[in-house]
């Protein structure tokens, strides 16, 4: 906090040692792709917040002869307004600087923004790797699916047969073969986004109907168990009943909280 903006950015490579002309390059370079070229003479102690974690920022970023840049939650101190730009201003340095960036967050929406591919960690364990995409259309593990998307995906105890589930006295049909190799708690899960009132299917009772902005959610029972749909149409009142009809390439079949299908055929 003692020194300045400029000073600040230098010490990683004052500190190494590096000629004081490529230092006075280095510095300017950061500061102008950070936007805090008017701020380099002030003391660090007298920032903003968002312009301490820009600094932040721009000390690891400094330096060349480095393969990654690790980030651990740099957002968290920041106002909802200024996360946005500080959001975009991240991935304008990644795209600028090539180089690998890993960035830390329980933010479902900052993952999925920056990310080309996103790692999934519950309780210190990797369940899935893979693009935003496919998290979203194929989640590999229950967890991924309750933590990518809102509202996560509908996750149903069920029995298998053949290529059909059954629960609550309801058989769906799956595109994909199950996996019936392993033996454990069988579930089913199929997004809300996937889940349709239509005059036929299955018989569901209407809890709660939320209007969120986007779109509009309907939580229905089936039975006790809570089923939610992203409605476009008519509304359902609470308390009616309705018919759902889950979409048979988007209902995935879970043992044991792991994806159980084989791939499509």
């Amino acid at each position: 906090d003692t020194m300045t903006v400029y000073d600040n950015l230098a010490f990683p490579l004052r500190n190494r040692g590096v000629d004081e002309k490529i230092v006075h390059q280095r510095v300017t370079s950061i500061a102008e792709m950070l936007e805090v070229t008017g701020l380099l003479k002030r003391k660090a102690a007298g920032l903003s917040p968002d312009n301490k974690q820009k600094l932040s920022m721009g000390r690891g970023l400094v330096r060349e002869d480095v393969n990654a840049v690790m980030f651990d939650e740099p957002l968290t101190v920041i106002d909802p307004h200024l996360k946005w730009q500080l959001r975009s201003k991240l991935k304008e340095l990644h795209q600028n600087t090539g180089r690998t960036m890993i960035y830390v967050t329980h933010d479902q929406t900052e993952a999925l923004t920056f990310a080309d591919e996103v790692v999934v960690m519950d309780l210190g364990q990797v369940v899935q790797i893979g693009t935003p995409v496919e998290l979203f259309e194929r989640p590999e593990h229950t967890f991924v699916g309750h933590f990518i998307g809102s509202p996560g995906m509908n996750i149903i105890p069920c029995e298998v047969s053949g290529r059909s589930v059954s629960f609550h006295g309801q058989t769906l049909k799956l595109n994909s073969k199950p996996d019936t190799s392993r033996n454990g708690r069988t579930e089913i899960g199929i997004r809300p986004e996937f889940v349709k009132i239509k005059r036929a299917g299955i018989k569901a009772h209407v809890r709660k109907v939320s209007d969120i902005g986007r779109h509009t959610v309907v939580e229905a029972l089936i039975g006790e168990h809570r089923i939610a749909a992203i409605h476009d149409g008519e509304l359902p009142n609470e308390g009616e009943t309705i018919h759902l009809e889950f979409d048979p390439e988007h209902t995935r079949l879970y043992v044991d909280g792991w994806l159980a299908m084989k791939e499509e055929i």
